[in-house]
């Protein structure tokens, strides 16, 4: 625990959310749940608005659909949306500081000590603090940030927490039990519902319940690992360094399915699919990997993952897909699928492999265009492909400009045409399959349409 409160800890409020509701103006105010929006969805993060009504973030959709009222605006996610709009908070962290680590797109530790210059009294990293939540609602468009400043990453971490949304609080130096101990114990990193569950059981509910406990209580219940990191945190000793550009150990994509799946030829579309993604993904981030990884969820619930190690590291999405074919092969659909997931591991940085090499095993990806995909140019096909729109995402149509997908369905796609710095923008519907209407990339909320 350091002398004085120089770790500082930024949330930015129900992110996913508030871009969305910057970008969408017409749902300003209103409540707005982003995730997966099929009957096994799950919600990734609830407006405040939504959560008035008990919405909230790793509950599922339908549960979400029956606690919202008529006219909640059900999402899907746009990560290209989001990203942008997280590297400028994170450019605007980096000039506070060079150390600087992202726990998230919408979360991250600095270390101001390690910046210049910077008054280190707790009148001085309050002023540092709300000089950042200016500068981020102004470079966002309005996305709010809630900022905690501590002795540690724990402390600075939990201040964050406490004046939700667009707080900010500064943990003084000598004050750390002060603030921790009436705190429930949940609050505590690593305390998950099985673990609070079995603190509750001996009496444990607060952080000072924990504190009154021995290190030989703590470990007997928690195991020597978890029970020492518990016994440590309760009396706020954390000394855990801020480290920038964490390594990054895996990339990979998943799919919750409307209906269980048993045919083998759409999942392996779906497959091919997410292959495109972590691909692309990798060669955004220069990363390559060796191991393919497929993970399966059944009908009854049961989750199993086969792996394969390729002879050396790649990206390419085509030899992604054709080894995560051969796995699902290999363990079988029977039941039906209602999860997929791709995955690739054991990462170094970039490595070009031989791009025409043609393996004995070599698969093509079909030839597939969908919105998901959103790839640069169709392959040249024999037949019209249908394009795969969902709500939220971002479109243009030639007669009548840029907007989103309020909703489809029957053949037809419902778009309300408006952007970040435009008024709520009219409704129209379009058939699916218009030519003039295609996908598009998010609006830039700093440009008018």
């Amino acid at each position: 625990m350091r002398r004085e409160a120089s770790i500082l800890h930024l949330d930015l409020d129900a992110f996913f959310a508030a871009v969305e509701q910057r970008d969408k103006p017409s749902l300003r105010g209103r409540p707005v749940v982003v995730g997966g929006v099929g009957g096994r969805g799950v919600v990734a993060t609830a407006s405040y608005e939504a959560r008035a009504f008990g919405a909230r973030s790793a509950m599922s959709t339908a549960e979400a659909r029956r606690r919202c009222p008529s006219g909640t605006a059900f999402l899907g996610g746009r990560f290209a949306a989001y990203r942008a709009t997280s590297d400028v908070v994170m450019a605007l962290l980096r000039e506070l500081s060079p150390l600087v680590e992202p726990a998230s797109l919408d979360e991250a530790y600095v270390d101001l000590a390690a910046g210049e210059g910077h008054d280190l009294s707790v009148e001085g990293v309050t002023a540092i603090g709300l000089s950042l939540k200016e500068r981020i609602a102004e470079a966002t468009g309005g996305v709010t940030g809630s900022v905690g400043i501590g002795s540690s990453k724990m402390l600075a971490k939990i201040g964050s927490d406490l004046d939700k949304p667009n707080g900010l609080v500064v943990v003084p130096p000598g004050s750390e039990l002060d603030v921790l101990h009436p705190l429930p114990v949940t609050r505590l990193g690593g305390v998950g519902p099985a673990t609070a569950e079995r603190l509750h059981q001996v009496g444990v509910k607060t952080v000072a319940d924990l504190a009154a406990k021995s290190l030989t209580d703590l470990v007997a219940l928690a195991g020597r690992a978890h029970g020492s990191g518990l016994y440590a945190l309760a009396r706020a000793e954390d000394e855990r360094a801020v480290v920038p550009d964490r390594e990054v150990k895996s990339v990979s994509h998943e799919e919750t399915f409307e209906r269980d799946l048993t045919d083998l030829d759409v999942l392996g579309r779906e497959i091919d699919s997410m292959a495109a993604r972590v691909g692309s993904r990798l060669r955004t981030s220069a990363y390559s990997g060796r191991t393919v990884t497929l993970k399966l969820r059944r009908y009854d619930f049961t989750t199993l993952t086969r792996s394969q190690t390729l002879p050396q590291p790649t990206d390419d999405p085509r030899l992604i897909a054709s080894t995560a074919r051969r796995l699902l092969a290999d363990a079988g659909a029977g039941g039906g699928l209602r999860l997929l997931g791709v995955g690739v591991s054991g990462l170094s940085v970039y490595a070009q492999g031989d791009l025409f090499a043609e393996g004995p095993d070599a698969e093509p990806l079909p030839d597939v265009v969908s919105a998901v995909d959103a790839p640069e140019a169709a392959p040249a096909a024999a037949e019209p492909v249908e394009r795969r729109w969902w709500p939220g995402q971002d479109v243009r149509h030639e007669e009548l400009g840029a907007g989103w997908v309020w909703g489809r369905g029957l053949g037809r796609v419902t778009v309300r045409f408006e952007g970040p710095l435009t008024a709520p923008g009219p409704v129209r519907t379009v058939m699916a399959d218009d030519p003039l209407l295609q996908p598009a990339d998010p609006p830039d909320w700093r440009t008018p349409l």
